[in-house]
């Protein structure tokens, strides 16, 4: 493609070269800069893109785009921009061209359920004959495609080339994650929605290497409800006043206490032999009975979500019933194993009201005994992990504290900070860092009636150590330890 066409409709400065040139792609990275590509100097967290222009020249780039004024002495192209992060969405959207345009995109955001939310919009859209296409923490993934992603919310070059590969696979509709990251970090730039949902927000993300302010974090959701066509959200959430700040557009709601469009009732919590799960009465706009196979009455509120997004897309809502029944979702409240002496879930649950919401869930179950085994995440305030520990601890008659993405402090500090929370409650614990050992230990020393937790890492397979990612997976821990001792 053209430059002067990629270019199209961004605010740009020709500092040097020429922009009828044809160029190959568009890259951020400059590890993957490959002859006649644009590398777009992006500025993040711990590294600026600008000091690596020189190894994408020599990489091949024929363009270079930047926030700064640079000079070079090779036959390139340099295009100066404001802000390099807007530049790489709008033209990446050009370079796919307005994938988006031929897809009915809805995008939810909220500190917890976003994953479990987008995946039951897909189920029931898929009952319902669509084809459905998911962007989010798991990957992205369309037909039984899956591509891995390090954000929630990928760039804006990725997000649109996987609308591009979604819209050429004749995929119709896409459930997509919209983090608070996203909007803070301009992914989104220039893309509008068809629906945009909050599921809730809380004050889980604020703090070192998230958002600085509770006004920061609710402007970054703000946004999303800014660029969307129709708006549904939990009655229930509180922010709702900041989240809504400016939009004109009325939204639909959904709830369980407070009077909604669509409201909840008759809410039932089941573990039996033929269903794990939760049934559940709607009034509002939709009257009927549901059932979902993911535990939990936070789970209703998913639900409700899902439903009042389907209702609003106008799909037939009992073809839609039976892909809420059959939804699963890796790592959030995954049902790992079932053994006659004890059951083994598996939940990505790593904020202070997941976590929350999570051992309350268990506990309404009314198993005989609850062990939970988590950590705490490297790089993250000491309070929160004060908090876990006494969120865990006073629900669960045995935790085993163990390790959960590092980064770069040491496991032992971090359990200490974990205990702070634990002594506070009088919890019973015990500590065993690595965690296949952990999960092991728990599972070999079973009680009858135990339900063992497995809490932080749900889909993620790594740990996340001194800046290395090492291969880790609870399933693969549960398969072996199947093995070891004859479960079926």
């Amino acid at each position: 493609m053209r430059l002067i066409d990629i270019l199209s409709g961004v605010d740009y400065t020709l500092l040097k070269g020429n922009i009828n040139v044809e160029i190959n792609d568009i890259k951020y990275n400059s590890k993957e800069v490959k002859e006649n590509d644009v590398f777009v100097a992006l500025i993040g967290y711990e590294k600026d893109g600008h000091d690596f222009i020189e190894s994408a020249i020599e990489e091949g780039a024929k363009v270079i785009v930047s926030s700064k004024i640079i000079t070079s002495n090779s036959d390139i192209t340099i295009i100066k921009v404001d802000d390099t992060r807007v530049a790489l969405a709008a033209m990446s959207k050009n370079y796919f061209r307005n994938p988006e345009q031929e897809l009915t995109i809805i995008g939810v955001t909220g500190t917890t359920g976003k994953t479990t939310t987008t995946h039951m919009i897909k189920e029931m859209l898929e009952s319902s004959g669509l084809k459905c296409g998911l962007i989010g923490s798991i990957g992205i993934k369309y037909n039984n495609e899956i591509i891995h992603t390090n954000n929630t919310t990928p760039e804006s070059y990725d997000i649109f080339k996987s609308l591009r590969i979604m819209a050429d696979h004749n995929i119709t509709h896409v459930a997509m994650e919209v983090s608070s990251q996203s909007y803070k970090f301009k992914r989104l730039s220039g893309l509008v929605f068809e629906i945009g949902v909050l599921t809730n927000i809380t004050t889980d993300h604020i703090g070192p290497g998230e958002h600085e302010s509770w006004e920061e974090y609710v402007s970054c959701k703000n946004k999303l409800f800014l660029n969307s066509k129709k708006i549904i959200i939990n009655n229930d959430s509180q922010g709702l006043p900041e989240v809504l700040n400016k939009v004109c557009i009325k939204p639909m709601t959904y709830s369980v206490l407070n009077k909604s469009d669509l409201q909840a009732s008759s809410i039932k919590l089941i573990n039996n032999e033929n269903f794990f799960g939760t049934e559940f009465t709607t009034n509002g706009v939709i009257n009927s009975k549901f059932r979902v196979s993911i535990p939990g009455e936070f789970n209703v509120y998913n639900a409700l979500c899902a439903i009042l997004v389907c209702q609003s897309l106008n799909i037939d809502i009992k073809k839609g019933q039976e892909g809420l029944l059959n939804c699963k979702v890796r790592g959030r409240m995954e049902t790992a194993l079932v053994t006659p002496k004890y059951k083994v879930l598996i939940d990505y649950a790593h904020t202070e009201d997941g976590m929350k919401c999570l051992v309350k869930t268990l506990r309404d179950y009314k198993p005989k005994r609850l062990v939970s085994i988590f950590g705490g995440g490297g790089n993250r305030p000491k309070e929160r992990r004060y908090n876990l520990g006494e969120i865990i601890g006073g629900s669960s008659d045995l935790c085993i504290i163990t390790t959960d993405n590092p980064r770069f402090e040491e496991i032992s500090s971090i359990n200490e900070d974990i205990k702070v929370g634990l002594n506070r409650v009088d919890a019973k614990y015990i500590e065993i860092e690595d965690r296949a050992c952990a999960i092991k230990y728990a599972c070999n020393n079973a009680l009858e009636g135990d339900l063992i937790l497995l809490v932080g890492k749900g889909h993620e397979e790594y740990q996340d150590i001194k800046g290395i990612k090492h291969h880790f997976s609870e399933i693969e821990v549960i398969e072996e330890l199947k093995k070891e001792n004859n479960i079926m």
